[in-house]
C-alpha cells in the first residue's frame, strides 16, 4: 500500500471518529438535554439572546483568525467558508479533545481541497496552534492572578494551573522542535508506519517561517483566540444571570479557565464530565450555591455545544468526505 492510499485510508475513518463520540455522548447525557431543556423554558430570554450572539460571535472569531493568516500568505479565501470551517473547528476541537489540534487538521485538509497550497496550509496550522495556547496560557494566567487579588489562590490551584502551563508550552515547542529537524531527521519503521506521519512531516518541513516569524501575525490571531475563550466566559456570566442568580465577570471567568484546565488536564469525550466538573466547582468554591453553579454551566454547555452540535456535526463530516 502506498503512502498516499495509507492516508485517505486513515482519514476515511475520521467522519466516525467525530461523529461516534457525539452519538455516545447524546445517549450517555441524555439527562443533561432534559435538564438543558429545562434550564432552557425556564430562563430570562433577555440574558440568553447575548449570549447566543456571544456564541455566535467565537465562530467569526475562529474564522477570522486563518483569515489573517490565509490573506498575509496571499491565498484569501471567502470568509463564509472559513465562517463554516469555524464552526467545524470550534465542534471536533470538543468532539476529539487534542487541544485545538484535531479541528486545525480538519480545516487545513478543508484548506487545501479549496486550492490552497500545503504548505501555506500547514504554515496555518502552526500559526493557529501557537496562537491557541500562547491564549491558553494567557488566561491561565490571567485567572490565577484574579483568583490571587480576591485572596482565592490555593496551593491545589496553583499546582493545577502550573501542570497546564507547562503541557501548553511544551506541545507546540514540540512541534516548532520537529520542524526545525524534520527536513534531516531519519524517522524510525514503526513512526513511518503510521498513516500520514510522514507526510505530515514533510509539509511540516516545508510550512514558510516568515509567517511563523511574523510578530503582527501572531498577535492577532492570539487577540482572536483570546477573544474566543473571553466570549465563552462571558456567555458563562451570562447564564448565571439567566437562571436568577448573577455573579461577577471574574468568577465567571475564572470558573470558565478553571473548567477548561481540568479539561485539558484530564480530557474525556466532548469534555462533558471533566470541564462540568471543574467549572461546577470552581463558581462554588467561588461562593455560587452548588445546585444553581451545575445549572448555569449545564446551561453554558447547552448554548456552546448542543445548540451547534448539528451543523457542526454536519459540516465536519462532509468536508471529510469530500477529501
Amino acid at each position: 500500500m502506498t503512502q498516499r492510499s495509507k492516508i485517505r485510508t486513515a482519514l476515511r475513518w475520521l467522519p466516525g471518529v467525530i461523529v461516534f463520540p457525539a452519538l455516545v455522548v447524546v445517549i450517555l447525557h441524555y439527562g443533561s438535554i432534559e435538564k438543558f431543556g429545562e434550564l432552557l423554558r425556564s430562563a430570562r430570554p433577555e440574558w440568553l439572546v447575548p449570549a447566543l450572539a456571544a456564541q455566535f460571535a467565537t465562530y467569526g472569531f475562529a474564522a477570522l483568525s486563518w483569515h489573517f493568516v490565509l490573506q498575509r500568505a496571499g491565498e484569501a479565501r471567502p470568509f463564509r467558508t472559513l465562517f463554516r470551517l469555524g464552526v467545524a473547528k470550534l465542534y471536533t476541537d470538543q468532539a476529539v479533545p487534542t487541544g485545538g489540534i484535531s479541528g486545525s487538521v480538519l480545516v487545513v485538509k478543508a484548506l487545501e481541497r479549496r486550492g490552497v497550497p500545503n504548505h501555506v496550509a500547514m504554515a496555518a496550522l502552526l500559526v493557529g496552534m501557537v496562537s491557541f495556547y500562547g491564549a491558553d496560557v494567557v488566561a491561565a494566567a490571567a485567572c490565577l492572578a484574579l483568583l490571587w487579588l480576591h485572596d482565592e489562590a490555593s496551593g491545589a490551584l496553583v499546582a493545577l494551573v502550573t501542570v497546564f502551563v507547562l503541557i501548553e508550552v511544551a506541545i507546540p515547542s514540540s512541534v516548532l522542535w520537529a520542524k526545525v529537524r524534520a527536513k534531516g531527521m531519519v524517522l524510525p519503521n514503526w513512526v513511518k508506519r503510521l498513516p500520514g506521519v510522514e507526510a505530515l512531516f514533510g509539509a511540516v518541513a516545508k510550512a514558510p517561517n516568515d509567517l511563523l516569524r511574523d510578530p503582527f501575525l501572531i498577535g492577532v490571531t492570539s487577540a482572536c483566540q483570546l477573544a474566543i475563550i473571553g466570549l465563552d466566559a462571558l456567555t458563562l456570566w451570562m447564564t448565571c444571570f439567566a437562571i436568577g442568580v448573577p455573579i461577577d465577570l471574574w468568577v465567571a471567568f475564572s470558573a470558565f479557565a478553571v473548567g477548561g484546565i481540568v479539561a485539558m488536564i484530564a480530557p474525556s469525550p466532548l469534555g462533558l464530565g471533566t470541564f462540568t466538573a471543574g467549572t461546577t466547582g470552581m463558581l462554588a468554591l467561588l461562593g455560587m450555591p452548588m445546585e444553581a453553579a451545575l445549572s448555569a454551566t449545564v446551561l453554558l454547555r447547552g448554548l456552546t455545544f448542543w445548540l451547534p452540535m448539528l451543523p457542526g456535526v454536519w459540516i465536519a463530516h462532509h468536508e471529510l468526505n469530500r477529501l
